[in-house]
């Protein structure tokens, strides 16, 4: 399934200022990696999101946030959050934040 347009263009909007961030395709969507480690993407309709192998629990417990599957195996340190999770550029910023202190702090 490809990449929600309309989401793709709010994430590079909001990474636009950003000179360490790369766009690239995979993982079956788009994905952005910033100062070279993978930090968020969309794929399908969804935003998938670097929270961390420790942050995983903690998002899933959130509304609207699903596991990230590759294979139909859950990848240890990705979340994927359904379009009313991120609909307004708050909730967009928040985890797009969170996706870049995950790919910064090693996990």
């Amino acid at each position: 399934m490809a990449a929600d347009p309309e989401l793709t263009e709010r994430v590079r909007r909001w990474l636009a200022g950003r000179v360490d961030a790369e766009e690239k395709r995979m993982v079956g969507g788009l994905s952005w990696s910033v100062g070279g480690r993978m930090c968020c993407g969309v794929t399908g309709p969804a935003l998938m999101v670097r929270v961390g192998a420790d942050g995983v629990g903690p998002a899933l417990a959130e509304p609207h946030v699903r596991p990230m599957e590759l294979g139909g195996r859950p990848l240890r340190a990705y979340v994927l959050v359904d379009p009313e999770g991120c609909a307004d550029d708050i909730a967009l910023g928040a985890w797009l934040e969170r996706g870049l202190t995950a790919g910064t702090d090693g996990r």
